[in-house]
C-alpha cells in the first residue's frame, strides 16, 4: 500500500502557512477538481478530491494539525471514524459551499460524491446530530493549557431497547425499502444520468417500523440525560480554536453511532495585554526623569515580572522586545514575544515650585529642550497647516 503525500505538499502550502492561506489553496484545487470539470476521469477526480479534503480536513482543525505537525499521518487517524478518513470525517462544508452550489442538505454524514458520482451512501442507521459547547478561558490559562471539566446536556442510546424504540419482536418490516434501509432514484446532472440512493424517508434507514413502541423511552430509542466530561484546551490556544469529542453529541435517532460534541474555545480579554498571535503587546508609563535619564523598570509579564532597561533620553511609544515572553506556539514552534511599548505620563497637578523648577530647566536646556515644530512630522509626512 503506497504512503500518503503529506498534507502540506497535498496542497501546495508550506508548513508555516496561516488558516487562510490553507483555505486559499484548498478553495482553488476543489475548483479545478469539480465533478462538471473533470466529466472524462470522474473516479481520478473522486480519488484527488477525497485526499485534497482529507489534508484540508486537518490542517484546517487546528487540533488536529497540532497532532499532525507533532506524529505525522499516525497522529491524527485516530480521530477518523473508520481509522482512515472518511466522507463522513468531513466537517468544512461550508468553506467551499459556493463552489457546488452549497451543502445545506449534506450534513456530516453524507458525501459529496453521492450527489455528483451517484456513490452509495451508508446504509443502515443514521448518525445522531453533533452539538456546540462554547467556553471562555483566560489568557493566562491558555497560555499554560488547561482541563476543564463540563456539564453537557444530551441525548443517550435507551438500554431497555439498544435505540430501537421497541423490543425485536415489535418491529416490521419497513414496506417503503423493504427493509434495505435505502431508496433509489435515477438524476441527470448535465450529459450524466446516474442512481442517487439514500436513506429511506420512511424509516430514517433503520429498515423497520415500530409496532409496539418501547415502555421505557416511548419508542423514542433515546432520552436526555446531563453528563459530565472532561476537556483538555492545549497550552496555546487561540480564539475560535475547535476541539472535538467523538460520540459526546446526541444519540442516533435510528440506533446508530452517536454525533460528536465540538467545543469551541474562545479568550477572555486581557485588562493589561492585547495579544497577536504568538506575541504580547502592553503599555507602560514612565516617567519623564526616567525617560530622560534612563532607568530599569519593572513591567508585567503572563508568569510574573520582567526588568527592562531604559536608555537616557527615550521617547515615548518607544517599544521594547522582551523575548520569549509571549504566548506558547499551538504547534510547538517554541515562544512568542512580549513587546512593551513606553508612555510618558505628563504630571497634571503640579506645585508652584516644581513649575518654576520646570521652567528653570527648560531655560537651561535651550533649543534642545524645546520642539522645532516646523520640522514635526507625522508618520513621515509633514503636518498640514
Amino acid at each position: 500500500m503506497p504512503s500518503k503525500r503529506d498534507y502540506y505538499e497535498t496542497l501546495g502550502v508550506s508548513k508555516d502557512a496561516s488558516a487562510e492561506e490553507i483555505k486559499k489553496a484548498y478553495r482553488k484545487l476543489a475548483m479545478k477538481y469539480h465533478p462538471d470539470k473533470n466529466k472524462n476521469q470522474p473516479k481520478e477526480a473522486e480519488e484527488k478530491f477525497k485526499e485534497l479534503s482529507e489534508a484540508y480536513e486537518v490542517l484546517a482543525d487546528q487540533e488536529k494539525r497540532v497532532r499532525y505537525d507533532q506524529y505525522g499521518h499516525a497522529g491524527v487517524e485516530s480521530t477518523f471514524r473508520q481509522g482512515g478518513f472518511d466522507w463522513s470525517d468531513f466537517t468544512h462544508f461550508e468553506d467551499i459551499s459556493d463552489i457546488f452550489g452549497g451543502f445545506s442538505g449534506f450534513g456530516f454524514g453524507g458525501s459529496i460524491f453521492d450527489q455528483f458520482f451517484g456513490g452509495r451512501q451508508r446504509a443502515g442507521p443514521q448518525e445522531g446530530r453533533s452539538l456546540r459547547y462554547d467556553i471562555e478561558i483566560s489568557l493566562e490559562e491558555a497560555s499554560k493549557g488547561i482541563e476543564r471539566e463540563l456539564t453537557i446536556p444530551h441525548s443517550v442510546q435507551c438500554k431497555t431497547c439498544k435505540g430501537q424504540g421497541a423490543k425485536a419482536e415489535d418491529l416490521k418490516t419497513c414496506p417503503t425499502c423493504k427493509g434495505s434501509g435505502q431508496v433509489q432514484r435515477g438524476q441527470k446532472r448535465g450529459y450524466t444520468s446516474f442512481v442517487s440512493i439514500s436513506n429511506c424517508p420512511t424509516c430514517r434507514g433503520a429498515g423497520r417500523q415500530i409496532a409496539k413502541p418501547c415502555t421505557t423511552c416511548g419508542g423514542a430509542g433515546q432520552k436526555s440525560v446531563t453528563s459530565k466530561m472532561k476537556v483538555s484546551v492545549p497550552k496555546g490556544a487561540e480564539e475560535g480554536m475547535k476541539l472535538r469529542i467523538r460520540g459526546a453529541g446526541e444519540a442516533s435517532p435510528t440506533g446508530g453511532t452517536p454525533g460528536d460534541l465540538y467545543i469551541i474555545v474562545h479568550i477572555a480579554p486581557h485588562d493589561l495585554f492585547d495579544r497577536d498571535g504568538r506575541n504580547l503587546h502592553i503599555e507602560v508609563p514612565i516617567s519623564f526623569g526616567e525617560a530622560a535619564l534612563g532607568a530599569e523598570i519593572e513591567v508585567p509579564t503572563l508568569n510574573g515580572t520582567a526588568l527592562v532597561k531604559i536608555p537616557p533620553g527615550t521617547q515615548t511609544g518607544t517599544v521594547f522586545r522582551l523575548k520569549g515572553k509571549g504566548m506558547p506556539d499551538l504547534r510547538g514552534y517554541g515562544d512568542g514575544d512580549e513587546f512593551v511599548s513606553v508612555q510618558l505620563v505628563t504630571p497634571t497637578k503640579l506645585t508652584s515650585d516644581q513649575k518654576n523648577l520646570i521652567k528653570e530647566f527648560t531655560d537651561s536646556v535651550g533649543k534642545y529642550g524645546k520642539t522645532d515644530r516646523k520640522k514635526v512630522r507625522f508618520g513621515g509626512f509633514k503636518r498640514k497647516r
